[in-house]
């Protein structure tokens, strides 16, 4: 059987004309069998995409436009780029139209949420508090416990309901929109995980499975589970 190939979104093009990805999504899905695929911003072709492609990954980054979800301004909104949010806005919705396994990672789970409908808190710290950091200072990550339905599908993919997961936000969901299901939260209670009930392979957590995956089996099963998906 054909190794899947496993679409990675990138960042929006840089100051140097680059667009770039963290290696360690690629890393993950190497060691779970399947071949990365990275898709920057932009194309116009979407349909034929999703069509080509086996599975997705929906990368992090900055921030998603709030007049998308009848948002506020906030100071600390930052890295907004339309065209990214056009894009993979675009690319959800083909992905669910012909159901291919999905990882929404962080701003992934944001696009899944906006995508259908919902809505987002602009900045934790500001909404919820600082009891749980969910992002360290000068913006590098920090880690903290997650809590997951034990009834969920997501539960079943980790292997356990109670686990310690790298953070890199200071975003999350406010509404889920209609169609998710909440399946996971930190303990200041902020959501940190969502099913899809009309995509059977639609996961999509808040936290950064990628950075850890490398040395906590947990995480990685987020990878070999949707390569294994895909792979079928």
């Amino acid at each position: 059987m054909k190794p899947p190939l496993i679409g990675i979104t990138t960042l929006h093009r840089n100051e140097e004309n680059r667009f770039n990805i963290m290696a360690t999504y690629i890393d993950a899905v190497r060691r779970a069998g399947g071949i990365p695929v990275l898709i920057p911003p932009g194309d116009p072709n979407q349909d034929h995409l999703v069509a080509a492609l086996d599975g997705f990954i929906f990368s992090g980054g900055g921030d998603i436009d709030p007049a998308l979800y009848g948002g506020e301004n906030h100071p600390t909104i930052f890295k907004v780029f339309p065209k990214r949010d056009a894009s993979e806005i675009d690319l959800t919705r083909h992905i669910i139209q012909q159901q291919k396994p999905t990882l929404f990672v962080c701003r992934g789970i944001q696009i899944l949420n906006v995508t259908l409908g919902g809505t987002l808190i602009e900045d934790i710290p500001d909404a919820i508090g600082e009891e749980i950091i969910h992002r360290a200072p000068h913006r590098r990550p920090s880690e903290h416990t997650i809590s997951v339905d034990p009834n969920s599908h997501l539960a079943e993919i980790l292997g356990q309901t109670e686990l310690s997961a790298a953070s890199w936000h200071h975003q999350s969901i406010r509404e889920a929109a209609p169609g998710l299901k909440i399946v996971a939260h930190a303990p200041d209670g902020s959501i940190e995980g969502v099913e899809m009930s009309d995509c059977p392979w639609c996961i999509a957590v808040q936290w950064h499975p990628e950075l850890t995956a490398a040395d906590d089996p947990v995480q990685q099963r987020l990878f070999d589970e949707l390569v294994r998906q895909a792979g079928e």
